[in-house]
């Protein structure tokens, strides 16, 4: 278990994951035929270069997926009980196939579970930055997450 507690989260603090991704054709295209998503600007490099971007963009909501995802191993990992939502998702720029993607996670508040007193709430914000560090996708993640010792 690489995840931390909800006692071990701290406000304030920034997790820097070491993972990058470096997002391709295949990486983009398979997720638009996993999610039954057809839209041409993600599929058809014709159709995408008529458009103001010039290029196919990269689904947002694998950028989305990539970037919860890698925050996975530093935060929740096996501490997990639930996610109980994402808040103000945004996508500030477009992402393209073989940009390098990386990520970080500040804890933005924590709180204790009301009705369980073996776990508490985290709320993390998530940024996901392209080789340039221009903002490509951030979120909220609220988590409800075991402590390591009941209140």
């Amino acid at each position: 278990m690489t995840g931390k507690t909800y006692d071990a989260f701290v406000e304030g603090e920034t997790i820097t994951h070491a993972l990058r991704r470096t997002v391709t054709e295949t990486d983009n295209l398979t997720f638009c035929v996993f999610t039954h998503n057809p839209q041409p600007l993600h599929l058809d490099a014709e159709y995408a270069a008529a458009t103001e971007f010039g290029r196919i963009v990269v689904n947002g909501l694998y950028t989305f997926s990539l970037m919860i995802g890698v925050s996975v191993g530093d935060t929740t990992l096996g501490t997990l009980v639930a996610n109980l939502g994402y808040e103000a998702v945004t996508m500030p720029a477009p992402v393209f196939l073989g940009d390098t993607l990386h990520f970080q996670t500040t804890v933005v508040e924590r709180r204790e579970s009301r009705s369980r007193p073996n776990a508490g709430i985290v709320v993390f914000e998530h940024q996901a930055f392209n080789q340039r560090d221009e903002l490509v996708c951030r979120c909220r993640r609220i988590a409800l997450l075991q402590r390591a010792v009941a209140a």
